[in-house]
């Protein structure tokens, strides 16, 4: 494995929460809080946590609204989401490659 840091791994997707808020959003393009919560076996602080933490790295876009008198919180993947998700699986997979 000569030549490959590790460091180049994004940790603003590395934990496991948000790295399975990424890989959803890469194929679903939006989901409301409640999706993820039940989709990741997540609390209602911890996936908030997360997800501020992805919206703080430009990978997500949080879009509150209200559907009825109901608050609805919905994340959106950001083009710049996108590009660093396909950067953190390329670099995960230079990591595990045999040479």
């Amino acid at each position: 494995m000569s030549g490959f840091d590790v460091n180049r791994l994004d940790d603003a997707i590395h934990g496991r929460l948000r790295l399975g808020i990424m890989a959803y959003l890469m194929d679903a393009e939006a989901a409301d809080f409640n999706e993820l919560k039940a989709l990741l076996d997540a609390t209602q602080g911890n996936l908030s946590v997360h997800l501020r933490k992805l919206e703080e790295a430009g990978y997500v876009e949080i879009v509150k609204s209200f559907q009825g008198r109901k608050p609805l919180t919905r994340a959106h993947i950001t083009t710049a989401g996108r590009a660093a998700f396909a950067g953190y699986l390329e670099a995960l997979s230079k990591l595990v490659e045999k040479r």
